[in-house]
């Protein structure tokens, strides 16, 4: 499994409501993507956002990148909406679970 992390913090004024709906079309656009397993995000106090991605493989992370939508979403994120961002790309290494009770 292949995991993205991207971190961003917003610029000053950037509209949020324009993000969110950007965002949710990207949701679509990913979670139909061959090797998509899941998306989550998170605010953090400080206000930086979190979202971790997760692929089966590198190539189909690839494609998701390279997606004609998703190329022109990035360009608007980073003329619009986001100040500074960081996107880590990792392989799962290890992964351990308790289950929950039911």
């Amino acid at each position: 499994m292949i995991v993205v992390v991207f971190r961003s913090r917003l610029k000053p004024g950037a509209d949020e409501a324009a993000l969110n709906t950007l965002g949710a079309r990207m949701y679509a656009l990913a979670s139909a993507m061959p090797g998509f397993r899941g998306y989550k995000d998170f605010q953090s106090g400080d206000g930086e956002f979190v979202s971790i991605v997760e692929f089966d493989t590198l190539e189909q992370v690839t494609a998701w990148r390279e997606h004609p939508e998703h190329k022109a979403a990035q360009k608007r994120g980073r003329e619009e909406f986001f100040a500074d961002y960081h996107i880590q790309v990792c392989s799962l290494i290890r992964e351990s679970r308790l289950p929950a009770k039911t």
